[in-house]
């Protein structure tokens, strides 16, 4: 999905954060069950500097100042999965890096949440 906004409009808000939403599965376990991967790569995730994540039941959200964190806790969410001998590995990463206005994970879920008071 592509939105277009106003180009003229960006600005570099101070306060902005890149968001993004993470999720990890191996490919070819014995066990239908993968809580005990994703918590290895939360393990290697809580490790970036720069990066703070709240896990929820079907993926992670991360939020960073800028997109370096973000990239990092993928590479080291990988290399976690890869050191238990996992031999592939799916991923998903969405990334919300808005630059028109500053922005946290708290402050989307509350935009929402003033939205759905006006239904």
């Amino acid at each position: 999905m592509l939105f277009l906004g106003d180009e003229n409009n960006v600005s570099s808000a101070k306060s902005s954060k890149v968001i993004a939403y993470f999720t990890i599965a191996p490919i070819g376990t014995e066990s239908t069950s993968i809580g005990n991967y994703v918590a290895a790569a939360l393990g290697a995730i809580n490790k970036v500097k720069g990066l703070s994540y709240e896990l929820t039941p079907m993926g992670t959200i991360m939020e960073a100042d800028n997109l370096e964190p973000i990239l990092e806790a993928v590479k080291t969410a990988h290399e976690a999965l890869t050191s238990k001998g996992i031999l592939r590995i799916e991923s998903t990463l969405i990334i919300d890096d808005r630059k028109d206005k500053p922005r946290t994970m708290k402050d989307k879920v509350n935009s929402v949440k003033k939205h759905m008071k006006q239904l």
